[in-house]
């Protein structure tokens, strides 16, 4: 009796190593259709023209503002790269939470739907206008384009008719609210040295500072396309699909920026008030979103929020800009600094965008010039008495070093250099005559 029980429990023994060999085997296979997927997922990040596009889009932006500088101030301020500078590490952050969502949901669509969306954000982008590719246009305008382009194909026969017919309509809403997040997220993380400096003609004839906030960013994210080596692995996944039983991964590259003109206030305070705005629109655009789960007329109702909702806050800010005075002009109580050249001595002094120079040496300047004449005069060191944003005075000191900027590096509103320089060429000719 006791020998029979020995080869039954054996027996058992057998079928349950079995099973759970069978269990390990196909836990291997699964986790290898996905490590090839992803693979596979990287490298059609590359077959993508939205990828050139993109850093095409920094360079040009970049030398455009250098070009506008060179103008404004006779030297270059920031870096080519800067408009896409401290932008990485949110960018990697908001790419793997998108994938975890994405991904942990089964979020799927089609390749044309990606096409689409990058051909309009490259459509888009030719104006070089940055503030164009919030996600409330981009996404907003490839889901209108996606509704109405069912219907329009069937008028031609260049095209399927059923090119667009699956679309996941609650997937982009949702993805619009979580890139509005992101760009809520970039603009809260501009700091006071870190916008861009433009001069402007004023209503009386004055040139006066104004200040560029803007950023471009690039945010990586995977998602599910039908047809792949990816099979579902419950019940409820992919929960947002579309006809297909199998799926394959893509990384996308998605483009989001946006660009706003300041001249009445400091520009870091103003973007955190634009910041809060845009964070409320993003939440309100996600939960109706997530609620197209049940309403799917929902989806439609929060694109069309996100779009007039941007343009509410653009044209809020542009509104109250206009009715305030101008922020960086040259005053009886100094000058205030339109921008800081990175890496000279004002820079490493930690003097800040807006603050103002009333003292050079002990001598009190209410101009630009006046700064630069008490500079020559001091030698290799000089002392400013500096008024904060509550007119509190600091005293900051230092020396010149072999290289340094002669102007310490500092930017004020005024005169274009371009303008300057006609003005003394053409002084030099009639001294001539």
């Amino acid at each position: 009796m006791s020998i029979n029980n020995e080869y039954i429990l054996i027996a058992v023994n057998g079928f349950i190593n079995k099973k759970s060999s069978q269990h390990c085997w196909k836990v291997i296979i699964v986790i290898e259709a996905w490590l090839i997927e992803i693979a596979k997922g990287i490298g059609k990040v590359f077959l993508n023209p939205l990828l050139y596009w993109a850093v095409l889009i920094v360079f040009l932006s970049g030398y455009k503002r250098i070009q506008r500088d060179r103008i404004n101030f006779g030297t270059k301020i920031d870096e080519i790269f800067t408009e896409w500078k401290n932008t990485l590490s949110p960018s990697i952050l908001f790419g793997l939470f998108l994938s975890l969502l994405t991904l942990g949901l089964g979020m799927v669509f089609t390749y044309e739907t990606i096409m689409l969306l990058s051909i309009v954000i490259i459509v888009l982008s030719f104006t070089f206008n940055l503030s164009v590719l919030s996600a409330s246009y981009t996404i907003g305008i490839t889901y209108l384009l996606l509704l109405f382009l069912p219907f329009l194909l069937t008028k031609q026969t260049f095209l399927k008719a059923d090119l667009f017919l699956d679309t996941n309509f609650t997937g982009l809403t949702i993805l619009l609210g979580i890139f509005l997040l992101a760009e809520a997220v970039l603009l809260s993380r501009i700091k006071r040295n870190e916008t861009f400096p433009d001069l402007l003609l004023g209503n009386r004839g004055i040139w006066i500072g104004q200040h560029h906030l803007k950023k471009i960013s690039i945010i990586p994210f995977f998602t599910l396309v039908p047809t792949g080596m990816i099979v579902p692995f419950a019940d409820f996944w992919p929960y947002f699909s579309i006809d297909g039983d199998t799926y394959s991964l893509v990384l996308v590259p998605f483009l989001i920026g946006f660009h706003y003109k300041v001249t009445g206030y400091l520009p870091s305070h103003i973007a955190k008030k634009i910041a809060q705005s845009v964070m409320w629109l993003g939440i309100i655009v996600l939960c109706l979103g997530i609620g197209s789960i049940y309403l799917p007329w929902l989806s439609f109702a929060s694109v069309i929020i996100a779009i007039i909702g941007k343009e509410l806050i653009n044209y809020k800010q542009r509104t109250k800009d206009k009715e305030k005075r101008a922020y960086f002009l040259e005053t009886k109580r100094g000058i205030k600094i339109l921008g800081i050249i990175p890496g000279t001595p004002a820079d490493r002094l930690d003097i800040l965008v807006g603050e103002t120079i009333s003292k050079v040496n002990g001598k009190k300047i209410d101009r630009s010039a006046e700064l630069y004449q008490a500079l020559q005069e001091s030698g290799a060191f000089f002392k400013l008495e500096v008024l904060d944003d509550n007119g509190e005075k600091r005293f900051v000191q230092g020396a010149f070093y072999e290289g340094d900027h002669h102007e310490l590096g500092l930017i004020f509103a005024g005169p274009p250099n371009r303008s300057k320089k006609s003005k003394h060429n053409a002084s030099i000719q009639s001294e001539q005559h």
